[in-house]
């Protein structure tokens, strides 16, 4: 049996696993659903690891999985509780002191998801949720999400990535190949200059363990 820690993105908000912690459950291990304090405009990178760390209860070891924003989030960790094993899933891959906010342009994220709208016919705002986020989600599955309270401070983008390297605990990146918001060659291109890591794919998209949380858990539970 597995301990893993579900560290979400941007909202933070541990109903976003909810559909992974069933399958993880369902195959026998134990999942835990961190909540951020991501409605705190006081809240940093230190705070937001301090949550995890609460979370996690003195559970150990434990594999650590983060979604997106928790990227920045998930290797500190390392430092704070024992980690068998860190999962990035469309994750952003932080450069020692670079600011979350940062990260947008230094990465070209904006040229990345232009680039693959163009060629995927895709129009809107990036920040359209239903054509980049939730676009392959089950419709109860959105109905649901857009009732919940969403809240994201910018303060945790503000801290400078505080660690020196990336820590030494195995480390895997997995893509929804599907994702619009951090296409698949994006991460792809991020993991082999950051990490020195290739990527492994898995159907869907952004919000995956939403879209496709049976492959996730597959994934997760196959390592």
């Amino acid at each position: 049996m597995t301990t893993f820690v579900l560290i979400p993105g941007a909202g933070g908000q541990a109903w976003y696993w909810h559909r992974l912690v069933a399958e993880l459950e369902r195959r026998g291990h134990t999942a835990v659903a961190v909540d951020l304090p991501s409605h705190d405009e006081s809240a940093g990178l230190a705070a937001y690891t301090d949550t995890v760390v609460a979370a996690v209860d003195g559970r150990a070891p434990v594999v650590v999985v983060a979604q997106s924003m928790g990227g920045l989030i998930a290797p500190l960790l390392c430092a704070r509780v024992p980690v068998e094993r860190l999962v990035l899933v469309n994750p952003m891959i932080p450069r020692a002191g670079e600011t979350g906010g940062e990260w947008w342009t230094v990465t070209g994220h904006a040229r990345a998801i232009a680039e693959h709208a163009e060629r995927d016919g895709l129009s809107g705002d990036p920040g359209d949720q239903e054509t980049y986020f939730f676009h392959d989600v089950p419709a109860e599955v959105v109905a649901a999400a857009f009732e919940q309270p969403f809240a994201q401070s910018g303060r945790p983008f503000e801290d400078p990535w505080p660690l020196e390297r990336w820590p030494d605990v195995p480390t895997s990146v997995v893509s929804g190949r599907d994702d619009r918001f951090f296409p698949a060659g994006f991460v792809r291109r991020l993991a082999a200059e950051r990490l020195g890591r290739t990527v492994d794919e898995i159907p869907g998209g952004h919000l995956v363990a939403l879209s496709r949380p049976v492959e996730l858990a597959d994934y997760l539970t196959s390592r």
